[in-house]
C-alpha cells in the first residue's frame, strides 16, 4: 500500500512539473521578432487560443526616402547593402525559415513528427546586358540553388510527451420487464445510473507511458433486494508501461528533438546563405550600375570627338579647303556614336530598375521611386599591391566559414540520427505493464418497503432493518473515497506482451534504404567539398585575370589618346585622312569601354572571391542579427553636396 502510495506521489508530482515545462518550452520555441500576437488572460487557456502570424510588412525602410533628394537616389554601396538587408523580399521570405522550424521543434517536444525545412536561397536578378544592339533585361523571377532538408525519419513511434486529461459523465435511465420478481422483488426494474471518469496519460522520452483514471458509478432502482438503494462505487487506477526492446531509451526516442535542433540550425544557416547571396547579387548590380556610368561617359567623350570632326570639317567645306564627302564620314560617325549612347542610356535605365526592384519591398510601385535616377557614390577602387594568401588558406577559410557547408554537415548528422532508429525497429516488440487498483463501494440502506422475509417482522422499522447490513458500505462518497485510498479493496496486476515478425522485410527494407541515403549523404558531401575548393581557385584566378585584364586595358587607353593625338595631328597637316582619324577616335572608345569593363569585372571577382570563401558578411561588416530584424545599425551615408 505505501509503494502504490508513493506512486501516485511520483506521477502526479511529474504531471505538475510537465505542464510549467512544456508551458516555458511552448514560449522558448515560439519566440521570433514580430511573429504572433500574445495571448493574454488565463495562462492555463494559452494552449486553447489561437497565435496569429503577424501579417506580411510592403513598408520599405526610413532609409530609402533619406537617399531621396530633389528626384535623385543618391547610393553608397554601404547604402545599397543596407536597403537589400532591410527591403529585399529574398531576405524577407527566408525570414519564415526559422520560425517554421522553431513550430517543428515545439512539435517534436510534444512527441510529434516533424517536417522537415527547406534549403532553397533565391539567386538574386543579373544584371542589364546588350545583345545584337537590343537590350534584354534580366528576368522578374528569381532562380533557387538548394533543396530541403527531411523530417523525422523511419522507426518506432515517439510517446505523446504531452500530457492529456479525459473526462466523461454518463447519465442513463433505464426500463426491463423480468420474467420472475424473485431477484428483484419487481416485474419492472427501473434503472437510474450516472458515471462519472476522470484520467490523466503522458509518455516520457524513456518510452515509459503513465496513465491514472478515477472511475466513479452511482446506480439507483427500485429493486427491493437491493442492500444499497442507491449504491456508489468507484475505483482508483495507475498503469505504468515501459518497451523493453522496440521504443525504449532516451536517445531514441528523442531523435526527433535532435533533428529539429539541428533543422533549427539549418534554417539559420540558410537564412545565412541567402543574405550572402543576396549581398553579393546586389554588390554585382551596384558595380554593374557603376560601370554602365562609366560607359556611358566614354560613348559622350566619343560621341563629342565626333562632332568636332564633324564640326571642323564643315569648316573646311564651307572655306573650299576640304571635299563636301568628308562632311557626309564625319556626320555618319556622329550617327554612330549617338546610336552607341542610346543603347549605353537605355541600358543604364534599365540596369536602375532592376537595382530599384533589389533593393525596395514594392519594387518600382512607388512613382517617386520609379521615377528617380540613381546616382552612385561609390567608385571601384583597385589596390596598388594585391596581397592574397595561398590558395590553401583559402579553401581551409572556406570550408570553416561557408554555411552551405555547414548544412550539409547537420544533414549527415540527421542521417545517423534517423538510421539509429530504423535499426531500432529490427528488434521484436516487448512492453510490460503494471496495473494498480483501488475499489470501492458504498450506499444507503434500501429504505423501500420489503415482503415479509423469514426471520425478519414485516413490522420493523427501517432503522432495525440497517443494523442487518454492514455498516461499512454505508457512508456516501466520503465512505468511498476513505475505502480507495485505504486499498480496502486493491487488485494487482503485471503484463508482458511480445511481438515477433518472422521476416522483419518492412524493417529490413527501412534499414537499407537509410543506409544508401547515408552513403548518398556522404558523397554529395564530397563533392560538395570538391566543388568549393574548385570556386576557390577559379575566384582567385578570375580576380588575378582581372587585374591584369585592367592593367593592360589602361595601358592600351593611355596609348590610343596618343595615337589619336597624332593622327588627329597629322590629319591637321594634309598629312593624313579623315578615315585614320575615324578609325583611331573608334580604337580609343573601345579602349575606354574595355578599361570600363576590366573595372567592373575586377569589382565582380572581388565580390565572388569574398562568396566563394564565405567572407562576405565579414567582409562589408554585416551583423547577421541586424539581417534577420530588418535593421540596420548603420545610418544612411550622407548625401553629396551638389557641384555647380
Amino acid at each position: 500500500m505505501k509503494y502504490a502510495r508513493s506512486c501516485l506521489a511520483v506521477f502526479f508530482s511529474l504531471w505538475l512539473a510537465a505542464g510549467p515545462a512544456a508551458a516555458q518550452q511552448m514560449n522558448q520555441t515560439t519566440e521570433a521578432p514580430s511573429s504572433s500576437s500574445v495571448s493574454r488572460g488565463n495562462p492555463l487557456l494559452a494552449p486553447y487560443r489561437v497565435r496569429q502570424e503577424a501579417p506580411v510588412n510592403l513598408a520599405n525602410s526610413n532609409r530609402l526616402e533619406a537617399l531621396l533628394k530633389a528626384g535623385q537616389l543618391y547610393l553608397s554601396l554601404q547604402d545599397a547593402i543596407a536597403l537589400a538587408l532591410e527591403n529585399n523580399l529574398d531576405i524577407e521570405l527566408q525570414r519564415y525559415g526559422p520560425r517554421i522550424a522553431k513550430a517543428d521543434l515545439l512539435r517534436a517536444s510534444a512527441g510529434g513528427a516533424i517536417s522537415g525545412v527547406a534549403t532553397s536561397v533565391a539567386t538574386g536578378a543579373s544584371s542589364a546586358a546588350s545583345a545584337a544592339g537590343v537590350l534584354a533585361g534580366s528576368s522578374s523571377t528569381t532562380s533557387v540553388a538548394g533543396g530541403s532538408i527531411s523530417g523525422s525519419g523511419g522507426g518506432p513511434a515517439t510517446p505523446s510527451l504531452d500530457p492529456v486529461i479525459t473526462s466523461s459523465y454518463n447519465l442513463s435511465h433505464g426500463t426491463r420487464p423480468l420474467t420472475s420478481s424473485f431477484t428483484t422483488g419487481t416485474n419492472s426494474l427501473i434503472t437510474n445510473t450516472s458515471a462519472t471518469s476522470f484520467g490523466i496519460q503522458k509518455g516520457f522520452l524513456t518510452g515509459t507511458n503513465l496513465a491514472f483514471s478515477w472511475d466513479t458509478s452511482r446506480v439507483a432502482q427500485n429493486s427491493y433486494r437491493n442492500d444499497f438503494n442507491p449504491s456508489l462505487t468507484g475505483n482508483f487506477s495507475l498503469t505504468i508501461s515501459q518497451r523493453l526492446l522496440q521504443g525504449f531509451g532516451l536517445a531514441l526516442n528523442s531523435r526527433n528533438i535532435r533533428i529539429a535542433r539541428n533543422n533549427l540550425r539549418v534554417s539559420d544557416l540558410t537564412f545565412e546563405q541567402q543574405v550572402i547571396t543576396t549581398v553579393a547579387s546586389v554588390m554585382n548590380l551596384y558595380w554593374d550600375l557603376v560601370s554602365f556610368n562609366e560607359d556611358r561617359k566614354v560613348r559622350l567623350q566619343a560621341l563629342a570627338l565626333a562632332e568636332k570632326l564633324y564640326n571642323d570639317n564643315k569648316k573646311q567645306v564651307e572655306i573650299g579647303t576640304m571635299a563636301p564627302i568628308e562632311i557626309v564620314k564625319a556626320e555618319a560617325e556622329v550617327a554612330q556614336r549617338q546610336q552607341e549612347l542610346t543603347v549605353s542610356e537605355t541600358q543604364l535605365l534599365q540596369q536602375e530598375t532592376i537595382l530599384k526592384n533589389a533593393l525596395s519591398r514594392t519594387g518600382v510601385a512607388s512613382p517617386s521611386l520609379a521615377e528617380a535616377r540613381i546616382i552612385p557614390t561609390d567608385r571601384i577602387q583597385i589596390p596598388a599591391q594585391e596581397t592574397l594568401p595561398p590558395v590553401s588558406e583559402l579553401v581551409a577559410k572556406a570550408l570553416a566559414s561557408r554555411p552551405d557547408i555547414a548544412q550539409t554537415n547537420l544533414q549527415i548528422e540527421n542521417s545517423k540520427i534517423t538510421l539509429s532508429g530504423v535499426k531500432n525497429a529490427l528488434r521484436p516488440s516487448l512492453d510490460v505493464a503494471g496495473t494498480f487498483r483501488n475499489n470501492g463501494l458504498v450506499g444507503e440502506v434500501n429504505q423501500l418497503p420489503q415482503p415479509a422475509i423469514p426471520g425478519i417482522s414485516p413490522g420493523v422499522t427501517p432503522e432495525q432493518r440497517a443494523l442487518t447490513v454492514d455498516r461499512f458500505f454505508v457512508g456516501g462518497l466520503g465512505g468511498l473515497m476513505n475505502q480507495l485510498f485505504s486499498r480496502n479493496f486493491p487488485d494487482y496486476g503485471v503484463s508482458f506482451q511480445l511481438n515477433i515478425p518472422l521476416r522483419n522485410r518492412s524493417a529490413q527494407a527501412d534499414l537499407a534504404r537509410s543506409q544508401l541515403t547515408l552513403r548518398q549523404n556522404e558523397i554529395r558531401q564530397q563533392q560538395q567539398l570538391n566543388q568549393v575548393r574548385v570556386e576557390v581557385q577559379n575566384a582567385l584566378i578570375s580576380l588575378q585575370q582581372a587585374r591584369a585584364r585592367y592593367n593592360a586595358a589602361v595601358k592600351a587607353r593611355i596609348l590610343q589618346e596618343q595615337n589619336l593625338d597624332a593622327e588627329q595631328k597629322k590629319y591637321a597637316l594634309g598629312a593624313s585622312t579623315i578615315y585614320f582619324v575615324i578609325q583611331a577616335q573608334r580604337d580609343l572608345a573601345s579602349a575606354r569601354s574595355s578599361e570600363v569593363a576590366a573595372l567592373a569585372a575586377y569589382g565582380k571577382a572581388r565580390v565572388e572571391l569574398d562568396r566563394a570563401t564565405g567572407q562576405t558578411l565579414a567582409a562589408n561588416n554585416i551583423v547577421i542579427e541586424d539581417a534577420y530584424k530588418g535593421r540596420v545599425a548603420a545610418p544612411p551615408s550622407p548625401i553629396p553636396e551638389r557641384r555647380n
